[in-house]
């Protein structure tokens, strides 16, 4: 089925013209949960992002399915089991992208630590009991010092008593999104990029019966009617409840800023994921993950007020994970200058899943910084260049334990929120993306209630759990057998072994169409013959618009290909160019936002700062 620019206005066409059942606003990985359930189900949906599908918080997390181990050391039994439950339904519904990727937990005799010899192997019992992997290949074990030594001869030794090593996954986030949007699509959902919702409709009772939307590729703005529209915007939901003037809202969301960090696996190698506190006292822990041939390190955790759509890396958090990693990897020794790529997102997090600070609080005193803010957001009221709303959002991050409202961003619960206010906006906010299917699950269920009794609209629900989304179609027991298989018609049709298998892992069972057109596809200049087949089935069915949609959401050539994005990426322009028939204005506009978004990647004012 074709997922492209074509399908593209012939959905914004049916959205001006036809009632919808739902409607979300959102195509991260919670409105794709949504959209896709929704779909299966009959409803008549449509969905618009206004910018790329993933291209906010879902694109830019730690880039595994994680199983929250941590929580078990103040015995979160509940949260665990609901999380590696979950995980597992993931890995069957999605078994092309989260991987079995084995963590290893190396442990330090340091003040405050997360976990010593004895409490991390009861913390990994406990977690391959509720994971349900005792007995298998899987199954938790530990090593002495000796032995992680051997397994990371660059970690630090001063200190280390052993390490435990138990299952985590690996995930591409990215694609997640993008097959959950490509299955809703099949099923007969209205999915749209690059148009965003500027305002809502309303009707005499005041009720929302849609929204007002602006195309950003042509600048028109028309209306979506639907029964239902829900906000899943995730870090922007209080910027979506605010376009509704006749709400005195108060913000929920406390987003918060992760970072990560991308170096050559010849300068920091490391056989798996491990996960290590940050050694700073500050309730953090941070991975290191290997990923095609590179080791990418992160996260920082800080509170986030400023610009939504283009969280940036700082020096300070340069600065913080290479201390950090130079420390626990002493001869690695890795500058600015080392790093290859990075990445900033925004997480979802809730303002009031609060409580004391996850170090025990703090002095109870404003930051200089925060009273500088409030100070700067009164006067701006009184001057009235500033809401009431924007008021509250700061004072929402003030940065006071006093009463013990907030947490620690670190320590903050990733719970979600399922509301309806009452012009009928439903939102669904927070959470984190092992949990998006279950979140949608329980969205789904309110909808289909109000449908029924509001609209007297019956509506039978999937079982999302078993519900595969696009390129799914595998048997999640036998995977890698399947993808082997896969990639080996591949081989046998003129691709190498690593091209083939590179592309069975990033498409799935979808790969049979890149490699029915083997035979008949021209290798684009610049490009070789897998990555011209993959270029063209991103064009026909994944809804790139952009040079930057290609390389840095479908596929990982940004973050984890540097070496070669150079020439891959003019390939790629020119060839995009010829499909959209681009004039030479348009050419240059996509090139610069590529360049510039390679630029903020590569680091490229920092390293010159540097100099």
């Amino acid at each position: 089925m074709s997922f492209s620019i074509k399908t593209r206005q012939a959905s914004i066409k049916k959205m001006k013209s036809e009632e919808l059942d739902l409607l979300i606003i959102g195509g991260g990985i919670t409105g794709a949960g949504v959209a896709i359930q929704a779909s299966a189900a009959g409803m008549k949906t449509g969905l618009i992002e206004m910018q790329d599908f993933a291209e906010g918080t879902s694109s830019r997390s730690t880039k595994l399915v994680h199983g929250g181990i941590r929580y078990l050391k103040n015995f979160d039994v509940e949260v665990v089991a609901d999380t590696v439950q979950e995980r597992a339904v993931v890995q069957a519904i999605a078994p092309h992208i989260p991987k079995p990727d084995p963590m290893l937990l190396p442990i330090y005799d340091e003040p405050k630590a997360t976990f010593n010899m004895f409490s991390v192997k009861v913390a990994m019992d406990l977690y391959d009991r509720l994971a349900n992997v005792i007995g298998t290949k899987y199954e938790n074990y530990t090593l002495t010092k000796e032995e992680v030594l051997e397994r990371e001869p660059q970690l630090k030794s001063e200190g280390l008593q052993g390490g435990g090593v138990y299952l985590d996954f690996r995930n591409n986030d990215a694609r997640l999104v993008i097959e959950n949007i490509k299955r809703a699509a099949s099923d007969g959902g209205l999915m749209v990029s690059k148009v965003k919702a500027v305002g809502f409709i309303q009707n005499d009772q005041g009720k929302i019966i849609g929204v007002k939307a602006e195309d950003l590729l042509t600048g028109e703005q028309f209306d979506i009617q639907a029964k239902i529209v829900i906000n899943t915007t995730g870090p922007w939901s209080d910027k979506v409840r605010g376009l509704d003037s006749k709400e005195n809202l108060v913000p929920q969301m406390r987003p918060t800023k992760g970072v990560h960090l991308v170096v050559d696996s010849s300068k920091l190698y490391v056989p798996q994921p491990t996960y290590f506190d940050t050694g700073k006292h500050d309730g953090r822990m941070v991975f290191v993950v290997p990923r095609e041939k590179k080791t990418y390190f992160g996260t920082t955790d800080t509170d986030y007020t400023g610009d939504y759509e283009h969280p940036t890396v700082t020096q300070e958090d340069v600065d913080y994970l290479l201390e950090i990693v130079n420390s626990h990897y002493p001869k690695a020794n890795v500058t600015i200058d080392d790093i290859e790529a990075s990445w900033a997102g925004l997480r979802p997090l809730i303002s009031e899943n609060g409580g004391s600070d996850y170090n025990g609080g703090n002095n109870g005193k404003v930051s200089d910084e925060s009273f500088d803010q409030v100070i700067d957001i009164v006067d701006q009221y009184r001057n009235k260049k500033a809401t009431r709303f924007d008021v509250e959002n700061v004072l929402n991050h003030l940065e006071d334990s006093l009463a013990e409202s907030k947490e620690n961003p670190s320590a903050v619960s990733r719970g979600s929120l399922l509301e309806r206010s009452d012009d009928g906006l439903m939102t669904l906010s927070g959470g984190k993306i092992t949990d998006y299917r279950k979140m949608a699950e329980g969205a789904l269920k309110e909808i289909q209630r109000i449908l029924k009794e509001e609209f007297s609209c019956e509506f039978q629900l999937i079982d999302s759990k078993t519900y595969p989304v696009s390129g799914g179609d595998l048997n999640a027991a036998e995977v890698e057998e399947e993808l082997n298989a896969l990639a080996k018609r591949g081989v046998e049709k003129g691709l190498t072994q690593e091209e083939a298998e590179y592309l069975a892992h990033l498409y799935g069972s979808n790969v049979t169409e890149l490699f029915e057109k083997i035979a008949t596809t021209e290798p684009v200049k610049g490009l070789s013959l897998a990555e011209t087949l993959a270029l063209h089935y991103a064009l026909d069915n994944e809804m790139v618009l952009t040079p930057a949609d290609y390389l840095v959401r479908r596929t990982n050539h940004l973050l984890f290909m540097r070496d070669t994005l150079d020439e891959v990426k003019q390939g790629v322009i020119s060839e995009m160019s010829h499909y959209y028939n681009w004039s030479e204005n348009q050419v240059e506009r996509y090139t610069n936002e590529l360049n510039q978004l390679i630029a903020e990647s590569d680091l490229s004012i920092l390293k010159e700062g540097t100099k």
